[in-house]
């Protein structure tokens, strides 16, 4: 691959600062709202995943799938971005964004985007939320899985620990 990503803004990407409402029993947070989604966005299923300090998940990309991930704690997380769409106005572009308890958000990703997150707490474990437009392994789980891994590619530019 011979593109140079540089830092700046990817078009799609849509980051939202949360509010977490606190009181006596704990708090709570909206994480998406359908009024406030981009139209045509539906999201199909969701899931929880925690990842252990220090570790990372991704990067991958997917071809078809729009991610919506929310990060509000437990655990902070640095969350990487690179546009790899060569039809996009921001190919080439990556995002780098602290994420999580200190920070919550929510970060809709969509396809061609490639994306990973490390947990970067040094105890905790870290919580992210996905609320994807599509079902994993599509109905009934007889698909392919829709996903480009990154991450076993020793020579992929799509590196978690590395500087651009």
């Amino acid at each position: 691959m011979s593109v140079k990503f540089t830092k700046g803004p990817i078009d799609g990407v849509i980051i939202k600062k949360l509010t977490k409402h606190l009181d006596h029993r704990g708090f709570l947070c909206e994480t998406f709202r359908a009024d406030e989604l981009p139209a045509g966005l539906n999201p199909v299923m969701s899931y929880v995943s925690y990842t252990e300090p220090g570790i990372a998940r991704g990067p991958h990309e997917h071809l078809n799938q729009t991610d919506i991930f929310a990060m509000l704690g437990p655990g902070n997380f640095l969350l990487k971005l690179w546009d790899n769409r060569k039809d996009s106005s921001s190919y080439g572009r990556f995002l780098e964004l602290y994420a999580g308890e200190d920070n919550p958000v929510t970060v809709i990703i969509p396809p061609g985007v490639v994306h990973g997150y490390k947990n970067i707490s040094t105890s905790a474990r870290g919580m992210v939320l996905n609320y994807p437009d599509r079902l994993f392994m599509g109905e009934g789980k007889k698909e392919e899985v829709d996903e480009i891994r990154h991450e076993d590619d020793l020579e992929s530019l799509f590196q978690m620990e590395a500087d651009q």
